[in-house]
């Protein structure tokens, strides 16, 4: 069975991620809030390589390349949100969500939770600009008949 290109790339993007926090980690960067940032650099690598791929299978509709560009970014998103939930609870839980850096979305002391449910939110606006960005550049490059 083959997996649609939304999932197989929304894996991708999670594995690039993943990856990405993990190597941080061990780096002893993790703390550093601006390159927890740059992780938006996979969600453009992997919604662009499913607009390549919408485009040479064909497909120029607007509407049907940016829903799939969305649930690809979702997926990604959803996947790389579940991941870090999985994650914390195996470091300690809410310890852990504590001991990381406190600039990033709260200065208070969030739960796993919550922490997870306001980085959802900022991944799925995230998810958003980069698909508009993408389908514009796109558009340019291959009008619809």
């Amino acid at each position: 069975m083959k997996l649609p290109k939304e999932i197989l790339n929304g894996f991708l993007i999670f594995l690039g991620i993943g990856l990405y926090f993990l190597l941080m980690n061990v780096l002893g960067l993790a703390d550093l809030f601006y390159l927890r940032t740059l992780n938006v650099f996979f969600i453009f690598w992997g919604v662009n390589k499913t607009l390549q791929m919408n485009l040479l299978e064909g497909e120029t509709n607007f509407v049907s390349n940016a829903v799939s560009a969305m649930a690809t970014s979702v997926v990604g998103v959803s996947m790389s949100v579940l991941g870090l939930l999985i994650y914390s609870y195996a470091r300690g839980g809410d310890a852990y969500v504590k001991s990381l850096s406190e600039t990033f979305l709260f200065g208070g002391d969030p739960s796993v939770t919550a922490y997870c449910i306001c980085l959802f939110f900022e991944g799925i606006a995230s998810s958003v600009i980069v698909t508009m960005m993408l389908m514009l550049y796109w558009n340019n490059k291959y009008a619809a008949d």
